[in-house]
This record gives structure tokens, sequence and C-alpha cells, in this order.
């Protein structure tokens, strides 16, 4: 680094901060251009990493380039990419350029957007986009919401919410309702609220891994007249597991009778409804009482980009507006919003501004393009699997996932400890990631397939390996 590089004041040149952007930006674009060409990822042993990377913290000055040649070569490549366009486990974060370039700039101005006297142009952008949100997702005026960190956060929000509006925050006697299919997120928001196990009552999926509204007519109707409070519906917009969608109109419909809070988990299957395919499954999505989506999801944006949707933004400040004395400056004038009035956090990034840019940039209906084509991706799979007589397709393509099973002539304990084995010689190899899930109480293989940059030949090819390693490994545990 140039001799004008400044330790003690935490600071660099602007020749030397050029040169470290510069050097960053390059290793950005060789990671997104030279990403389908590499593996998926791998995972790094814990021994391993640590004599790669433990080390007594530094008490003298580094070259900060240095350590953009020891990123990548000790740190990245010990990671699954999850924006790889083979990567088809969990829900995978494509993500885009234009998103970590925002990400950059939220950083280096270092904006926070708890307050409207600290960063009024930041919390305008986060209004425009939650705007944006509302009406895409179909939302009544009068709608809002803010950005948080992810899924898990956003229905942690919102079943505070749910608690105050309903219960005005007393837990006692009072029962949440979902499926077997919901995000783990819920159950652990809960467990934090203060609700213990027996007030979930969490109903068996129906054949088409849908919550159920006979039975949840059935409990919710024993629990009011055994004196209980039954008072949120959490529903599915897209499971993790299937794509699954609850039946939204019905619930909507019930639980206005049965005055229960409706809320929606699409963290990642709610965008979908900018499609004509997604739009048709999503019905009754604007009908919710509150909404989780991802767009570090199926919105393409990086790490951690969460957003929460109320029907009635006006409950947020009702659930979560405090004013102590060391506050009173930031209150402002009427219409200045504080998010940090309307969450948990005070402390808050500029989330919106990733985004409101790559909108800005691409347009929304690029963004329709490459949600349609994750959906259309699915059934390409779908396809490739329904060619081979090797493989039985548990569920049908659904908002992008498709799950399935490898057959083969043994016992069913070692056709279902088969499916675990073939995951793992999938990651060993590199080119593609799958993973497992449980269905009907049996392992089955699935593929998540949102990312807009996987080729139909990837999905082909992911699938015959897939067969071929199957195949492989079944003649070895016949053999």
């Amino acid at each position: 680094m140039s001799g004008d590089y400044r330790a003690e004041r935490l600071e660099l040149s602007p020749e030397d901060m050029r040169r470290l952007g510069y050097g960053v930006v390059d290793l950005l674009v060789a990671h997104y251009s030279g990403l389908a060409s590499g593996p998926v990822g791998r995972k790094g042993g814990r021994g391993e990493l640590e004599a790669l990377l433990r080390e007594p913290v530094p008490e003298q000055p580094g070259d900060p380039l240095a350590l953009l040649e020891r990123l990548p070569r000790d740190v990245f490549s010990n990671m699954l990419h999850v924006d790889h366009p083979r990567f088809f486990a969990f829900v995978p974060g494509p993500g885009n350029f234009v998103s970590a370039m925002a990400d950059a700039l939220a950083s280096g101005f270092n904006v926070f957007t708890g307050t409207w006297f600290a960063g009024s142009g930041p919390a305008q952008v986060e209004l425009v986009v939650v705007e944006w949100l509302r009406t895409i997702c179909g939302l009544p005026e009068g709608a809002g919401g803010l950005f948080v960190s992810g899924g898990s956060m956003a229905n942690l929000t919102a079943l505070a919410l749910a608690r105050h509006a309903r219960l005005a925050n007393r837990t006692e006697g009072a029962i949440v309702y979902t499926s077997d299919q919901t995000h783990s997120s819920v159950a652990r928001g809960l467990r934090v609220l203060g609700f213990a196990p027996d007030q979930v009552r969490t109903l068996r999926a129906d054949a088409d891994f849908r919550l159920p509204m006979d039975q949840l007519r059935r409990e919710v109707a024993a629990d009011r007249a055994a004196g209980r409070i039954p008072f949120c519906v959490v529903a599915n917009a897209g499971t993790t597991n299937t794509g699954a969608v609850d039946p939204l109109p019905a619930l909507a419909a019930f639980c206005r009778e049965e005055n229960i809070w409706l809320h929606a988990d699409g963290a990642y299957g709610a965008p979908a409804v900018l499609t004509g395919a997604g739009k048709a499954r999503l019905e009754g999505l604007g009908a919710v009482d509150s909404l989780t989506l991802d767009p570090h999801k199926w919105l393409f944006q990086s790490f951690e980009t969460g957003c929460l949707l109320v029907r009635d933004r006006n409950l947020l400040l009702e659930a979560f507006q405090i004013l102590p004395e060391y506050l009173r400056d930031t209150h402002g004038a009427s219409g200045e919003v504080n998010f940090g009035n309307y969450g948990i956090q005070l402390t808050r990034s500029f989330r919106a501004l990733k985004l409101w840019m790559s909108l800005q940039t691409f347009g929304l209906d690029a963004f329709r393009e490459a949600i349609a084509r994750g959906i259309k991706l699915a059934e390409v799979a779908e396809e490739a699997l329904a060619e081979d007589p090797t493989w039985e397709i548990v569920t049908p393509a659904a908002l992008g996932v498709v799950t399935f099973r490898f057959n083969a002539d043994a016992e069913a304990s070692a056709v279902d400890a088969l499916q675990g084995r073939i995951v793992e010689a999938t990651m060993a190899e590199g080119f593609a990631l799958v993973t497992s899930t449980v269905l009907g109480g049996r392992p089955v293989l699935r593929l998540c397939t949102i990312n807009p940059r996987t080729s139909d030949e990837d999905m082909r090819e992911t699938v015959h390996r897939l067969a071929a390693t199957g195949t492989r490994l079944a003649a070895e545990m016949n053999g």
C-alpha cells in the first residue's frame, strides 16, 4: 500500500481505496462470469479449516490486496455456491451483480434506516419498494411493511403482530394452527414469543401436501368448545418441500368468520405471483393479514433481504413503537416514517436499496421472465425424470420444485438410505447439488430450480448424472 496509508486512523488513501475497490470488483466479476464452469462448491472439514485460518489477531497492518488472493483460495473455495446455476438444494439464492453493488453502496455509506431523522432518503426508498411489493402481491391500499433479515425474522415479526392484534399480547390459552409442511422458523418464532408446544396445532397435510380445511375447522371448533382461543393460522404460499400452496381463498374466508389472524409464509413462493402460472396457484394471496417474502430467493437479491407485508400497516406501530427520551428528536413531523418503530430492530441497514436498484436496472418484466424460467426448469426436470424408469416422481413440478425417488431392487430401508447416499455422492462430485427431504414418511430427492441462469442442458445433465450415481450405488449395495 502507499505511504499515505494511515492505519491508526483506520483509513486508506484515495489511491489505495481505488486499488482495493477495483480488486473486489474484479474478484466479483470473475466469480459471476466463471461460476457455471466451476464446481457447485465444497464443504471443508473443521480440522482442515482450522489449519488454514486459525491465527492470532494481527497486531500490525497488513496488505488488503493480499487478502483478496487469500479469500478465494482459503475461504470462498470452502462453501456451497448457492448462486451456482446447478445448485438445486434447499432454496437457492441466485442473486445478481447489481444487488451486490447496492450492498457495497449501502455498507460504504453506512446507511442507518431506523429513523427518518437519520435516513430520510433511504426510508423513502424503502417505502417505495414496499409499495411495489404490496401491489405485486395484491394487498389492498393501507397495507405496508418493512424489510428484515429474512423469512425467520419476518415470520417472528408477523407472529408478534398477530399476538398483539388478536390477544393483546396475552398468550394464555391461545392456539395457533399450522401444517406439517410449515417452515421450522414458525415453530421457533412461537417458542421465542412464549407459546408452549401444546398451544400449536400441527395438522397433517393432505395428499397434495396442503393444509386440510376440514380438519382445521374441526380443530378450531374443538378448541373453542374447550374454552381455548384460536388466534392465528399460518398458511404456506409455496412450501419448501414441494412448492405446495395452501387453499388461501378458503382460509381467508374462514379466518374472517372466526376472527383469526391469517399469516402466509411466502418466503420463496410469493414472488411467483408475477407470472401467469404462479398467479393461478397463489390465488387469494392478497387476502391474508400478513405475508412473508424473501427477495433474496425468487427476487434474486443477495442475502439478507427479507420482507414482511401487513394488511393494516398501522398495527405495526401499535405493536412495536416505543419512544424513549434519547429518540425524542427523531419523532419528527406527521408523515415521517421511522422504520425502527415498525419492527424489532432499531439499527437497520438499507436492505431496500438492492431490490430498488435491481428493478430500476432490469425492469419488472425481466424479473417476471426470470421467475417463469424457474417454473419451466422444474418441468424440464420432471420430463427428464419421466423418461427414465429408475425414477419415481413423488410430487410433480410446482413453483420450481419437483421431488422424486431412485428405485432399486432392495429392501425399503436400503432404498431409503440410498437417497441420502446419492446426495452425498453428488456433492462430492461437485457438478450439481440436490438435497433430500421426507414426504409421507419416506426420504425423497428434491430439486429447486429458481436460478434463471440454469440451462435446460444443466437440468437434463443433472438428472442423467443422478441416475448414473444411483445405479452405481445400488449395484454396490447389492454386490
